[in-house]
């Protein structure tokens, strides 16, 4: 089958490769851009795993063919912290244990910080229904929400 050629932006660098117009764009951040940040947890769209942005709409990266990133911007988990200075989401995730095995913690800190963006200041219902579509079978939520709630509170603060 005849590779396709993609010119996009991963985390604000352009970059291009070729691929199968079958293959999905979490298969392509993964084996050809070497960004394993996102995981495959199911395959269909269902557990939030490999959630990324793609020009700034959260998505799952195993439903998106990685020939439709020509042209996108696309986030990922990588491209949260800057250089070695973590986001204030990834302080909070570490400070309040709210992460075990690290699966889902990746499509978690991009969605979060995808709806931070949005809402600086959501209520907790808010943040329970932006994360409902990433699923975590080990630290359970509620860190995971207070981890969301007090980094909208400090970046808030701080600006």
């Amino acid at each position: 089958m005849k590779k396709i050629h993609v010119t996009t932006t991963v985390n604000n660098d352009n970059v291009e490769f070729l691929c199968d117009p079958r293959e999905t764009l979490l298969d392509v951040l993964r084996d050809r851009l070497n960004l394993t940040g996102a995981k495959e947890g199911c395959g269909t769209g269902d557990c939030g795993a490999c959630s990324v942005t793609v020009d700034g709409r959260l998505v799952c990266s195993c439903l998106v063919l990685g020939a439709e990133a020509e042209g996108k911007k696309i986030a990922t988990v990588e491209g949260i912290a800057k250089g070695e200075e973590l986001h204030p989401l990834q302080h909070k995730f570490i400070e309040y244990a709210a992460l075990q095995c690290g699966i889902c913690t990746p499509g978690i800190l991009v969605a979060a910080k995808s709806l931070l963006e949005k809402n600086p200041d959501p209520t907790e219902t808010e943040v329970r229904y932006w994360l409902a579509g990433n699923l975590c079978r080990c630290t359970g939520y509620d860190k995971i929400i207070r981890a969301v709630m007090d980094t909208a509170a400090d970046m808030r603060e701080a600006s």
